[in-house]
């Protein structure tokens, strides 16, 4: 299971028509947020059968997979590291915990970020402190950032929340529209379990969070609190 046949396995199911489409959907221009990235044009159930037929790769190999200038490459990557955290021990799921996050800098793309972190990270932290998450908030990079925010999920689903509002908390008058995305995201499942909280927290920053940012957290809500919300009524 090397990181070579892999990549030959995927470079058979290319399409370049799909990946010029794919290019210019997740923005891969001159001075868009993915700018350089690189597609093979392969639909995510395909990257994802090339994955389990190599769930068993060694980290080694891994590290060159998640090098590949090839989007679903290191996408191909991140799905066989998810996969081995699944079946992995209390031991190997702290080695995998700390290759993910001395790899960072190859989880650069919005849905590399969401389909790993909280899976991986999120769920290796359910029992363990979540420092490195603020560290991950305030870093410089923006996928970083993102990571912070969506790692979240997981303890959301635990019904615990407090980190997710904290990190809100951190990112809230970010400039990015994708980390405004992410920090509403959270916050609209947040409200599935405590919409109270949500609707507190949106009143105590209503004045510097982003339009993109209250409208994905409230997106759920019947369409008349959205509009008073969206006025700043919250009563």
């Amino acid at each position: 299971m090397t990181a070579k046949s892999l990549i030959d396995s995927l470079q058979v199911l290319a399409d370049k028509q799909k990946a010029t489409f794919l290019q210019r959907f997740f923005k891969t221009g001159k001075g868009q947020y993915a700018e350089g990235d690189v597609f093979l044009g392969i639909k995510v159930p395909e990257t994802r059968q090339v994955a389990k037929a190599y769930r068993g790769m060694a980290l080694t190999e891994v590290k060159k997979v998640l090098k590949s200038p090839f989007h679903e490459v290191r996408l191909c990557g991140l799905m066989i590291l998810t996969e081995q955290f699944q079946k992995a021990n209390k031991a190997d799921r702290k080695t995998i915990v700390d290759f993910y996050l001395s790899n960072t800098q190859y989880i650069n793309n919005w849905d590399l970020v969401d389909l790993s972190c909280y899976k991986i990270l999120g769920n290796y932290l359910l029992d363990q402190p979540r420092d490195i998450l603020y560290r991950l908030a305030k870093s410089k990079n923006m996928w970083e950032q993102r990571i912070a925010i969506v790692t979240t999920w997981a303890f959301i689903r635990n019904r615990e929340f407090n980190d997710t509002l904290s990190i809100s908390e951190i990112l809230i008058d970010h400039s990015h529209d994708l980390i405004h995305k992410a920090v509403g995201w959270m916050l609209r499942e947040l409200a599935k379990r405590d919409e109270f909280l949500m609707l507190q927290f949106i009143e105590k920053h209503y004045d510097i969070m982003s339009r993109t940012t209250l409208r994905y957290a409230i997106e759920r809500m019947p369409e008349e609190q959205r509009k008073d919300i969206l006025r700043g009524i919250f009563e």
